[in-house]
């Protein structure tokens, strides 16, 4: 496996990810899932975040204790689907701050076209969380990423729940320097750049439309 990628294989996380692929799963359990699931890579993306010393007092005494280092993180949404994955790291990662991408893949190149860019203004001095559920094609994720190094963050993370091995493989030839943390590398990709087994569209999911 490329060492660029992180599986994260938490019991809990492929358990709900189980869930999240099942058809049957409604909408609004399938939102309730990124949710929770979304709580728990945040926790294991964030594991090497700098910490510092600080002087404290507790209840009974004075002492110095470890707390984040520096600027907080920037969360940056991939929109529409990628929401449902920032809602749930935020509740883990109040203090970050957020930007949105906007993509949409054209059904016939299957390459992404932008349409929003909106990024806060302190970003070069963050480092920065990249999410959307889905790395298919790996397309979407090259422009984003090609878009907010303009940017010029202290570093990125590409953060999403299921990568196809032809997405993985197309983000590095474009970005060797960006590790991947996903829940999952499915098989392949479907004629129409889907991922399979994969759990359907996402965005389509997460908000109930087709």
């Amino acid at each position: 496996m490329d060492k660029l990628v992180t599986r994260i294989d938490h019991p809990l996380v492929q358990h709900k990810l189980t869930l999240m692929r099942q058809k049957e799963t409604s909408t609004a359990k399938f939102r309730q899932l990124l949710e929770e699931i979304s709580l728990l890579l945040a926790y294991e993306v964030t594991r090497e975040l700098p910490m510092a010393m600080v002087p404290i007092e507790t209840p009974f005494a004075a002492t110095t204790s470890p707390m984040l280092a520096g600027k907080k993180l920037v969360l940056i949404s991939i929109m529409r689907a990628g929401q449902g994955i920032l809602d749930g790291m935020l509740k883990l990662i109040p203090s970050a701050r957020v930007g949105h991408i906007g993509l949409y893949r054209d059904p016939r190149m299957l390459m992404p076209v932008e349409y929003y860019f909106r990024v806060p203004d302190d970003v070069s001095e963050r480092d920065m969380l990249i999410v959307d559920p889905m790395m298919a094609t790996g397309n979407t994720a090259i422009a984003a990423v090609h878009r907010l190094k303009e940017t010029r963050p202290q570093s990125i993370k590409f953060v999403c729940l299921l990568a196809a091995p032809e997405g993985i493989k197309a983000f590095h030839e474009e970005h060797p320097d960006v590790p991947v943390f996903t829940a999952a590398i499915d098989d392949k990709l479907d004629e129409h750049g889907y991922i399979l087994p994969g759990l359907g569209d996402a965005g389509d999911r997460m908000f109930g439309t087709q």
